[in-house]
This record gives structure tokens, sequence and C-alpha cells, in this order.
């Protein structure tokens, strides 16, 4: 499997940034926080001398490397369908689990949006090309796929994965794919818009379409070597000057702003089994 390999891949490079010391950490992150995270661990460093060694990818891709490396600090995924998986498994410690800001679902399109797209049934139009990412170990994939399910009649929802031309391999690459003019449309986050403003463009779905408002969890994992200083990063990002960073880049801070933009209040987190049918084999 592709996923498989990635994985594999990316050991060698997991294991030469185990930490020499013990004042360093590892964090498995969803690339859904990507740019905000790698801002709040430059700022711990400054704050505290401590390095911060961020690997970012899918979530369930940074958590089978995380467990196939037996190493790692922190946990720190892009939904709650992942973190629940994690403690499942007992790869973290729930009681450290802790929300940091809040997602909602939307149609990322390129800035101006060139092809008109307007609604979610708009994907399935003849000779448009559309990428979600990869339900099997990506967050907004699930989120995506579960949308799709959930709106769509079966003609419908055939007509829209003809035009879907990739599987991305992460949230950042799924925005990517916008910013690059890859694809004309993606099924990301409402956020992707605040990464590159001058190349994307958000196009909300209709308050009936979404399904449930994301969060992104954080939490210690069981492979840390010192628990007390992954705490310390922890509380640093959930201090003020940490939400700072979240709130520049345009996260939701609480469930009641995500439900202000959306229009109506929504269930929070939970966990989502996509069909078969859309695991990429």
């Amino acid at each position: 499997m592709h996923w498989l390999r990635l994985i594999v891949s990316t050991l060698f490079v997991i294991l030469s940034i185990t930490p020499a010391f013990s004042n360093e950490l590892i964090v498995f992150a969803g690339a859904a926080s990507k740019p905000s995270t790698e801002e709040v661990a430059k700022l711990f460093e400054k704050k505290t001398g401590i390095k911060v060694n961020l690997t970012f990818g899918g979530s369930g891709f940074v958590l089978s490397q995380m467990t196939l490396a037996k190493k790692g600090d922190i946990y720190f995924p892009g939904s709650s369908d992942y973190m629940e998986l994690a403690k499942k498994k007992g790869l973290v410690y729930p009681e450290t689990e802790r929300y940091v800001v809040y997602l909602v679902p939307a149609i990322n399109v390129q800035k101006g949006n060139p092809k008109n797209i307007k609604t979610l049934k708009d994907l399935k139009r003849q000779g448009l090309k559309v990428a979600i990412a990869n339900p099997e170990g990506v967050c907004v994939g699930l989120y995506a796929v579960e949308i799709i399910e959930k709106n769509l009649n079966p003609q419908e929802k055939q007509a829209l994965r003809k035009n879907l031309v990739n599987y991305t391999e992460s949230c950042e690459k799924t925005a990517t794919a916008i910013s690059l003019k890859a694809v004309d449309a993606v099924i990301g986050w409402r956020v992707f818009q605040h990464w590159d403003p001058q190349r994307i463009e958000t196009i909300p779905l209709k308050k009936t379409e979404i399904i449930r408002i994301g969060y992104i969890p954080i939490a210690v994992s069981k492979f840390t070597s010192n628990r007390d200083l992954a705490q310390r990063f922890i509380d640093f990002i959930l201090s003020e000057e940490g939400k700072a960073v979240f709130k520049k880049y345009h996260y939701f801070m609480t469930p009641q702003e995500a439900a202000s933009w959306i229009g109506e209040k929504k269930p929070v987190g939970g966990e989502y089994n996509p069909p078969l049918e859309w695991i990429k084999k």
C-alpha cells in the first residue's frame, strides 16, 4: 500500500531526529495545524531553549509512524477521529488530552473562483478537477467522504467521483493542490484560505450539509521519555501566547465561533469510518 511505503520511508527521518538530550521533544502532528504549530514551536524554543522536532503528515499516517518507531512525546492530530483511535490503542495518556482549536469543512477553490463553484453539487460538473485527502489516513479526507456520502445520491456521488483526480496525503498537500492550481476544488477546511489568502478562496457548504465541527486535540504520547516536558509544551500551546498564534491564522477558538460561522449548532468531534469503496488500495 502507498501509505505503508510512506510510513516506512519516513522512519529513517524519525529515527534521525531522536533527541540526543532529554530537553528535546518529538511531536507527531497532523498537518491541519502546520503553519501555527511551526510558529508556536519556534516561540517555545526561543523562550525555553528546548528543541521541538516536528513530524507532520496525515493524522493516521503520523500515528502509525509514531507507533512503529516507538518514539515521540506528543501526538497532535487534526481531528478527534485519530485521537480516539490513539486512546483505544493505548498510545497516549488520555487524561492529558486537550482541545486546541476547532475546524469547519468547506469547499476550497482558486482565488477568484474561476470555475464559478457555488455548492457541493457543483463538484460533479463534467470537466472539473477535484481532490480530497486520502480518507485512509487524513482527517479532512474523512470529513470529505462523510459529507459526500450523506448529501449526494448514488448518481451524484458517481459523477463527483469521476472528477476526483487525486487523493492527497495530508491537509497541507490538500491546500497546496489549490495553491498550485493542480485542481479546481477540494473539500478541505475553511481555514485553508487563511494559509494562502492570495491563492485560495473558501466556498462555505450549506449548513445542512455540514455533519459535524472538527477539533484539533493534543495529548502526551505513551512513548515519551519526559512527560513533564511534553506537558509543558502542551501548556504553552494552550497559553494566551500560544492561542494568539492560532487566532492569527483564523482558527476557531471555540465551538460557538465555529457554529456561528456555519449558522447553526452542530455536533462537535466524533468518529467516522468511510465505506471500503473509498479506501485506496
